[in-house]
């Protein structure tokens, strides 16, 4: 489908190492060697997941590989790069190398200012479409990052609710047609294998009020000049 690119779209600039911010809103944690350099790193829950997210951080300029994390899940992750300390002096707090067990050791940086590229990278780490929407996840560990988060996505126009404390892990729904159509508009068309991860845009009220089949052919009056028509002219104009 053709989509006026946006100036906050993923399309609207070339990829570049800043987007890779988008996997620290969600799960992604970035670990720093003194301040020599530093490694990013994801754990997902599907291995094409990995393979995209891989493909996606090579084509920034940051060597990728796919392993497997101590949880048995699939992982990618950067070696330790010089070019990846900017990304770690903005979002671990001081004092933290790392995550722990019990918190991410990341916070939202001050003026974070998220873009259709950092969104997309988020969306094909932990993005899902759901039967009322399409859920974004975020990092179970970093709670304190949700709202910042949510705020984040109003000035790209994306308006969305964070889950309940119901849900089996925290995020973000996206829901309605003319949101989803946005949120797709910002985060581009997905690349080959991801395509069961993107956004799913909700069939028309009206259309839904007759599933396959076509609406009901309209009536003619007596001085309709159309009146002598056939009913096959009638079920093409219906269904036309």
């Amino acid at each position: 489908m053709d989509r006026t690119i946006s100036l906050f779209s993923a399309e609207a600039s070339g990829p570049g190492l800043p987007d890779l911010a988008g996997l620290l809103c969600c799960q992604g944690q970035i670990t720093g060697f003194g301040r020599t350099a530093a490694r990013l790193s994801v754990i997902v829950d599907e291995q094409w997941r990995a393979g995209v997210l891989a493909r996606e951080c090579r084509r920034r300029g940051a060597d990728a590989q796919v392993t497997v994390a101590d949880c048995g899940r699939p992982q990618v992750r950067t070696s330790f790069r010089v070019d990846l300390l900017p990304l770690a002096a903005r979002w671990l707090r001081t004092g933290c190398s790392g995550p722990t067990e019990d918190d991410s050791g990341k916070a939202v940086p001050d003026g974070f200012r998220l873009s259709g590229a950092m969104l997309r990278m988020w969306a094909l780490a932990a993005g899902r479409p759901g039967p009322s929407g399409y859920l974004l996840g975020m990092d179970p560990l970093a709670p304190g990052m949700h709202e910042e988060l949510l705020a984040a996505l109003e000035p790209l126009g994306v308006q969305a609710r964070l889950l309940g404390p119901k849900a089996e892990e925290p995020g973000v729904r996206v829901s309605g047609r003319r949101r989803l159509d946005g949120l797709l508009e910002l985060i581009g068309e997905p690349p080959a294998g991801a395509e069961a991860a993107w956004p799913e845009l909700p069939e028309p009220k009206d259309a839904a009020a007759w599933p396959g089949r076509a609406r009901p052919a309209p009536e003619r009056t007596e001085g309709d000049p159309r009146r002598g028509e056939s009913p096959l002219q009638y079920l093409l104009e219906a269904v036309g």
